[in-house]
């Protein structure tokens, strides 16, 4: 039995994802203006024009690159609001989440920061909206922490604690998990416990 997927679709599917990486790098490192797709093309092996086989333009890379970290975010967000019940679980399974995305995708965070006004239009709004909706996923956790606190305060806890977890890129920028002995992880994720129920 065979999964249905063919050896040459796994490939395209393995250089799409490989392109996505080495674009997020290069953007991350030299800004989206200062990145050509022939340097793209070059970090995977392929000439710039190969990539057009994959994206229009590098303008829609970039979208693919960001709108597609949002709905992975959004996703494992709702995923923790799907799989607990228990208020303190689903804190500590949020917080632990948004740290591992923070370790892993700083390259993004950082493109994000720098180059969002760089999307489409369309692409921006959707990145916009589904950022919205990740917040919304954080304030209904907090607010079972928080019963008493009103909406737009558990808005604030969650933003402050997305600047402290996402300032990761600049301040351990070469560490995605320990950093000279220090718990990189484990340090971001009590300070973003002690942050949210403070």
């Amino acid at each position: 039995m065979t999964s249905g997927v063919t050896d040459r679709e796994r490939a395209k599917a393995d250089r799409h994802a490989a392109i996505l990486h080495e674009a997020a790098a290069l953007f991350a490192e030299r800004g989206f203006s200062g990145v050509s797709l022939e340097d793209i093309g070059g970090a995977v092996g392929v000439s710039g024009p190969a990539l057009y086989r994959h994206f229009a333009n590098k303008q829609a890379l970039l979208g693919a690159i960001l709108v597609g970290v949002s709905e992975r975010l959004l996703a494992g967000g709702r995923a923790v609001l799907a799989t607990h019940d228990d208020a303190v679980e689903r804190l500590e399974s949020i917080i632990a989440f948004h740290v591992e995305f923070a370790l892993r995708d700083a390259d993004v965070i950082r493109v994000q920061d720098r180059d969002l006004a760089s999307l489409s239009d369309e692409d921006r709004h959707t990145v916009r909206r589904l950022q919205r909706e990740y917040v919304e996923v954080w304030i209904a956790i907090l607010s079972t922490v928080h019963p008493d606190r009103d909406e737009d305060e558990l808005r604030v806890r969650a933003h402050a604690c997305f600047g402290l977890i996402n300032s990761t890129p600049y301040t351990v920028r070469a560490a995605r998990t320990e950093s000279g002995g220090r718990d990189v992880r484990g340090i971001l994720q009590s300070m973003a416990r002690a942050c949210l129920t403070a």
